[in-house]
């Protein structure tokens, strides 16, 4: 009996997924809008360990997220308020950013870090 290398392949693994159902993205989602930001980077690092993105992405996202806190820590209101506007809209944009690359994770269409 003839082998063949088509039938005899090793089948490859399929990329590992972030989330197992429709109620764990939302979940996930909606853990750097409940935490306010604290907790942006967490879906990244459990991403990373999950290997559905390079670890490199994760220590990205830490860097950027403590990055935006010393910045809105910085310019936090003083005697006259003057920084409060800009520093929640960093927590903002930290917030909704993190949140949108979060639901991103397992989209086959995005390959930058997978």
């Amino acid at each position: 009996m003839a082998t063949n290398p088509y039938f005899n392949a090793p089948i490859t693994p399929a990329r590992p997924r972030m989330f197992a159902s429709t109620t764990a993205k939302i979940l996930w989602i909606c853990v750097p809008v409940v935490t306010l930001g604290l907790a942006s980077a967490v879906p990244f690092v459990v991403a990373a360990v999950k290997g559905v993105i390079k670890p490199w992405l994760a220590g990205a996202y830490i860097a950027g997220e403590i990055a935006v806190f010393l910045v809105a820590l910085a310019v936090s209101p003083k005697e006259d308020d003057a920084g409060a506007p800009f520093a929640g809209f960093l927590m903002v944009l930290l917030i909704i950013t993190a949140a949108t690359h979060t639901a991103l994770l397992d989209s086959d269409r995005i390959s930058v870090g997978k």
